[in-house]
């Protein structure tokens, strides 16, 4: 176990301290960790569509090293970032950071680094994995969770030491390190949602399963990076920046040429084959951005009611009439692109694509699972409340 301690007490509430030398600039390691979170993000969407069109023809694909790339280059900033810190002699750096084992460094530097090489010890076992299993398997394999734990790793931790730096800046350093930070979020929202994609299609949308899975941690994340990012309508913001890369993958990718290299072929593909329409976050941020606004002052727990049980709602009240346009004949076109299947589809399973799915045997049981998604919202909100207070407060 880490042994985890600061190395001077931090003033809770005091941005620019004694201790804390303040930020002027946007510091180098900082866009680094903006980078990386890029490349990994943009990285996985192909890997998907890699997978939708091409299949797994080979680990060294472009798609596979642009989310190493990521990996590699935050792992190797962090660790630089650490061993400056610890032996460099820097008292600037060194009231900055937090120490751990002996060594030095900002917090997310410690996450980022973990979470790199994590990401890379997940590459030989997704590797083995493929080799083993098949070629193509769901998400949510074994490997592909370490390696989701690992983007985790880098994507908050990158995050933590752009907090940092931001708490500690002033002028117009902390004006666009607070745009980096809305941007950042926004790539974390669009990770975790990719990660609960496979539950989150308009099939979904009349069971329960769809409204647990988007309540269970959403929530969470958008409130914590709203309250931290200090802007009135954050999670409004966040939610878009998710919209706008989901809808840009989805216009842009079937624009490349592209034909299957595995067998066997069901679907004639000639193209990049694009992840689905994306969830309409922004309402549900909406309504979180109204109540977090209009209740400020109250008791956090109050406020986490009436937010989780607005989310809850909004969501519903979008999505359930939502996905009976999304599942017609209106949606089977390249705006929305419920015409798009992976080559490994054969044409007599498509009209699963427009049928919905319902995951619940009967109405008690989806309403009891409305019920947990409701205690999923509340819970989240109140959690998000206390993390978004940490961010705002952090320094080191």
């Amino acid at each position: 176990m880490a042994n985890l301690e600061l190395v001077a007490p931090l003033p809770a509430g005091d941005f620019v301290s004694d201790i804390s030398p303040a930020v002027e600039r946007v510091q180098w390691f900082v866009l680094a960790g903006v980078v990386a979170v890029t490349s990994i993000t943009f990285g996985l969407y192909w890997d998907i569509s890699w997978h939708q069109t091409i299949g797994r023809d080979t680990f060294w694909t472009p798609a596979h090293l642009a989310i190493h790339f990521g990996g590699i280059l935050a792992a190797i900033t962090c660790a630089y970032l650490i061993f400056f810190t610890t032996f460099a002699h820097n008292a600037a750096a060194r009231a900055a950071s937090v120490g751990v084992w002996g060594f030095h460094g900002p917090l997310g530097a410690f996450l980022t680094a973990w979470g790199g090489a994590t990401m890379l010890t997940s590459a030989p076992f997704d590797n083995w994995w493929h080799n083993s299993f098949g070629l193509d398997v769901e998400i949510l394999s074994p490997p592909h969770v370490v390696l989701g734990l690992g983007i985790l790793g880098v994507g908050i931790g990158s995050l933590l030491v752009l907090v940092a730096q931001t708490n500690r800046s002033s002028g117009e350093a902390k004006k666009k390190l607070g745009r980096l930070f809305l941007y950042l979020a926004g790539l974390l929202i669009v990770l975790h949602l990719i990660l609960l994609s496979e539950d989150c299609d308009p099939t979904s949308m009349h069971s329960s399963i769809f409204y647990e899975m988007m309540t269970f941690g959403t929530p969470l994340l958008l409130v914590a990076f709203a309250r931290a990012s200090g802007r009135r309508w954050g999670a409004t913001i966040i939610a878009s920046i998710y919209m706008a890369f989901m809808l840009a993958g989805l216009w842009i990718f079937p624009m490349f040429p592209a034909v299957p290299k595995l067998g066997p072929v069901f679907t004639n593909v000639t193209h990049m084959v694009p992840m689905g329409f994306p969830v309409l976050l922004i309402f549900p941020a909406l309504a979180l951005d109204i109540v977090f606004n209009r209740f400020t002052n109250r008791n956090r727990w109050l406020q986490a009611a009436i937010a989780g049980s607005a989310f809850l709602a909004v969501l519903i009240v979008v999505h359930w009439p939502w996905a009976n346009f999304m599942i017609s004949s209106a949606a089977r076109n390249a705006f929305f692109g419920q015409n798009y299947f992976p080559y490994m589809f054969p044409p007599s399973t498509y009209h699963f694509a427009w049928e919905f799915q319902h995951s619940d045997a009967t109405r008690g049981a989806f309403l009891i699972g409305l019920g947990l998604a409701w205690i999923f919202a509340i819970v989240s909100c109140r959690i998000g409340v206390a993390f978004g207070d940490k961010l705002a407060h952090l320094q080191r």
